[in-house]
């Protein structure tokens, strides 16, 4: 079984998904005109509105909603692995994902935003199983696509990421495993069983701290070893380009590995995004979609950047031969991990690593768990729409707390790969709807642009000028009607548009 799922997994994560994940980017990039680069200062203007409503959270709430989901283990093991076998240059790579996913970021993210509705609480839902059926048409991929976010996000996220942390609490202060296990729960259940605006208000909070604190450490670091951060980026750059004289012969394990651990750290065209981008309250769709493609760059340029300076520029990491062995050994018996990391710290600061990797992992993963709560919630409530079954809500806050046990107590074994399934299987089924859909996304940006080169000051989204169809919240705000969902089941016509 466990051969089974590795061979699984190795198709969904093989460098199909790589190009595909570069090529989308580029090509979206190319198609917005490099919004992404265009648009940082309305990105980061943007980003602070704190406006927010009975129905949706602000644009702020938003961004860290979808940061707390960005931002996990992957900020931390993940880059380290990234470096352990794929050498340096993985880093530059990470970047280059970033860049392009911003752009893929915008499209999902504004999709979401234009097909969103609400629940029957009044509060805005939508992702990719409602812009695939409303806009596609397609209610069985939908379905597909909800089920698997539900198992991956309500179950086998939750266990890796745990195990993680409860790991290096172990490690780092000798906690009983029964002891994390249930202060995580007693504080995870605190938090979901207040509602999208209590996982709100305290993403708005933590999140921002957990950030900046990493990164001001990892500042500290470097700014300790001055001499070697040119050395460093030196050695990033020559490594991804293959001309590093230790390095030169992993170009092509450089970008898999760089291109893998971007996709799983930021996201990007992952399909998480867009459910913290459809809750949020905005004049235009467009505004959530700058506001989640800065959001890439917040958690690769930054915060991922932060770990992989702190263990390049210490020296504390080991580069994994192909053919056997070490192609570079700093550390001695250190495995691919939160052991790159610790090591870092400690070099600097002597006996606070592994208590301040434990820390940061406990800042990213129990936020990352709260973030994978709520997309699977709003997957749930997708299939909850018809037929109201308020029992599943309640057997997903049971099934996620139950994770948290699961996570801590047992070795999770083949749980990683299937975590690796799931999150690639989301890919492949967000990426393929995307390039089918990507016109709405297309036209609001340019409606928007259009709008803020007029000099506006309240923008307007009608839906029907610009010729897209079935995006119904927007149609009756349009008009000045308050839409009442769930909504009826329209006909489709031109995929949606």
């Amino acid at each position: 079984m466990e051969d089974l799922i590795n061979s699984l997994n190795a198709v969904i994560w093989s460098m199909a998904l790589v190009a595909l994940c570069l090529g989308l980017g580029l090509y979206f990039s190319i198609r917005t005109r490099f919004m992404q680069v265009r648009g940082v200062p309305e990105m980061l203007r943007l980003m602070l509105n704190n406006k927010s409503s009975a129905s949706g959270v602000s644009s702020f709430q938003a961004l860290t909603m979808s940061l707390a989901g960005r931002v996990g283990t992957g900020n931390i093991a993940g880059v380290a692995t990234a470096i352990a076998f794929g050498g340096p240059g993985a880093v530059f790579w990470m970047w280059v994902m970033a860049f392009l996913g911003a752009s893929t970021s915008y499209i999902e993210c504004t999709l979401a935003q234009i097909y969103k509705e609400k629940d029957p609480q009044g509060r805005f839902r939508g992702g990719p199983a409602y812009y695939i059926e409303k806009a596609m048409g397609q209610k069985w991929y939908a379905w597909i696509f909800a089920m698997v976010t539900i198992i991956a996000c309500g179950f086998l996220l939750p266990v890796v990421q745990v195990n993680t942390l409860a790991t290096g609490m172990a490690n780092a202060f000798g906690l009983p495993p029964l002891l994390i296990a249930s202060g995580i729960a007693i504080a995870l259940a605190l938090i979901i069983f207040g509602g999208v605006k209590r996982i709100a208000t305290f993403a708005e909070v933590v999140v921002p701290f957990m950030a900046v604190a990493y990164i001001l450490v990892a500042f500290v670091i470097m700014a300790l070893n001055p001499e070697n951060v040119v050395d460093m980026f030196a050695l990033i750059f020559e490594s991804a380009f293959g001309v590093h004289a230790g390095f030169g012969a992993m170009l092509g394990l450089a970008i898999e590995w760089g291109v893998k651990r971007g996709i799983y750290s930021n996201e990007a065209g992952q399909g998480t995004g867009p459910h913290a981008a459809a809750a949020a309250e905005v004049q235009h769709p467009a505004q959530q979609g700058y506001v989640q493609a800065f959001s890439v760059y917040v958690d690769t340029l930054l915060v991922c950047s932060a770990t992989a300076f702190m263990i390049l520029g210490t020296g504390m990491y080991n580069v994994a031969n192909p053919a056997g062995g070490f192609l570079f050994q700093g550390l001695e018996g250190a495995v691919a991990g939160p052991d790159f990391p610790q090591a870092a710290v400690d070099s600097v600061f002597p006996g606070w690593g592994a208590g301040f990797v434990a820390v940061a992992l406990l800042f990213f993963v129990f936020t990352t768990v709260v973030a994978y709560y709520y997309m699977a919630e709003t997957n749930v409530t997708y299939i909850n729409r018809k037929v109201h079954r308020p029992w599943l809500i309640l057997l997903l806050r049971l099934t996620i707390i139950g994770a948290v046990f699961v996570g801590v107590l047992r070795t999770t074994g083949g749980a990683w790969a299937l975590g690796d399934i799931g999150v690639g299987l989301m890919a492949w089924l967000n990426l393929v709807a995307i390039v089918i859909l990507q016109k709405p996304a297309l036209l609001a940006l340019r409606d928007y642009e259009r709008q803020k080169k007029l000099g506006v000051v309240d923008y307007e989204f009608d839906p029907e000028a610009l010729g897209i169809r079935n995006a119904h919240y927007w149609e009756r705000r349009d008009v000045g009607l308050e839409p009442d969902l769930p909504e009826p089941d329209l006909p489709l016509t031109d995929n949606g548009r």
